[in-house]
């Protein structure tokens, strides 16, 4: 999703960071793998930039493969950064990184959708 307040970053072990505004959402497309060496640019990604309250985000994790408990942790964090009163949704989560949140009891904590429209129509 390019547009124009577009700000994407590469980190020199492969994973793709990506932030998008739409319509007051930001849209946070990930792509790589999510491990303790990468872990760091998707917590730059997901907590928000502006201290301002309700912060919604959606993260498109549509091309993560794989996510060990760092970007568990990540998420946990990023969660709590979005309280009170935003949002941090999940999108395209496949199904080994889906399996990881359900172990761990992420699923009851973080609304899961099948892609970045379902998760900002909700």
């Amino acid at each position: 999703m390019a547009g124009s307040g577009s700000t994407g970053e590469l980190e020199p072990d492969g994973l793709s960071v990506d932030r998008n505004p739409v319509g007051g959402v930001t849209v946070v497309t990930v792509a790589g793998e999510v491990d303790h060496r990468t872990a760091g640019a998707l917590r730059r990604a997901l907590i928000p930039l502006d201290p301002a309250p309700a912060p919604r985000t959606v993260a498109d994790l549509s091309g993560v493969g794989f996510m060990d408990s760092s970007g568990i942790n990540v998420l946990i964090a990023a969660h709590q950064a979005h309280e009170p009163g935003g949002w941090l949704r999940l999108a395209g989560v496949r199904r080994p990184v889906l399996r990881t949140l359900e172990m761990v009891g992420l699923t009851g904590l973080l609304d899961c959708y099948p892609d970045v429209r379902a998760a900002l129509d909700a």
